[in-house]
């Protein structure tokens, strides 16, 4: 069985130019949604393993519908993947926060949209380039890191804040391995340890974590 794909976007157009894009793909495109409200029933009624969720929609926008999707823990296995033309900025922290598992421009052509999906539907987290860059950019203009930010981070070990920092910065598990000199399979533990320590759901929740937590 491939991938079962939602798109909710606001703009037909837009939706039938992505529609098609995955289906040439071999991704099944099981529903779409004009604004947020039909995004969180689309997410209710097909249960996609990814929902591409624009972020600015009539009514309820992309963020509040991908917090009432992934607040709802019999959609946890329905991952969102939003998807927007506007400058990443402050949409990146908050679709992240969100619960939102990547982040990609709409002009991401063909096959970095698929491989955006085939990422997030695997469980992983997917953070654009240039929404990496703007959450680097926010951290180091924005306010001191909160104490309750920073006592997330507490428990971690002085191994384990290096691979988060890795992770903020945008390395694969692989390139934190070689990074550290330890095996992927030891930087793989690590992440996922500091995961739980922080209280993380995802990989993309780390990043957040990170920032805001002043290590990144």
């Amino acid at each position: 069985m491939g991938i079962r794909v939602g798109i909710a976007d606001d703009q037909p157009l837009v939706r039938a130019g992505l529609r098609a894009l995955l289906e040439r793909g071999g991704i099944d495109v099981v529903g779409e949604a004009a604004d947020g409200e039909e995004a969180v029933r689309l997410a209710r009624r097909e249960r996609p393993d990814v929902l591409l969720m624009d972020v600015r929609m009539p009514g309820l926008d992309g963020i509040e519908a991908t917090a009432r999707i992934t607040a709802d823990e019999t959609l946890s296995a329905v991952h969102v993947l939003v998807i927007t033309t506007f400058d990443p900025g402050d949409y990146v922290f908050g679709a992240l926060r969100a619960g939102a598992s990547g982040f990609i421009g709409k002009d991401a052509d063909a096959s970095e949209l698929r491989r955006a999906v085939e990422v997030v539907a695997a469980g992983q987290a997917l953070l654009d380039p240039n929404a990496t860059r703007h959450l680097i950019d926010r951290a180091l203009s924005g306010p001191t890191p909160s104490v309750a930010a920073q006592r997330r981070l507490d428990g971690l070990t002085a191994r384990e804040l290096d691979v988060v920092r890795l992770v903020a910065a945008g390395l694969s598990n692989d390139e934190i391995a070689a990074r550290l000199v330890i095996s992927p399979a030891t930087a793989r533990t690590h992440v996922a340890r500091a995961m739980i320590k922080s209280g993380a759901r995802d990989r993309a929740q780390l990043v957040i974590a990170a920032f805001e937590g002043g290590v990144a």
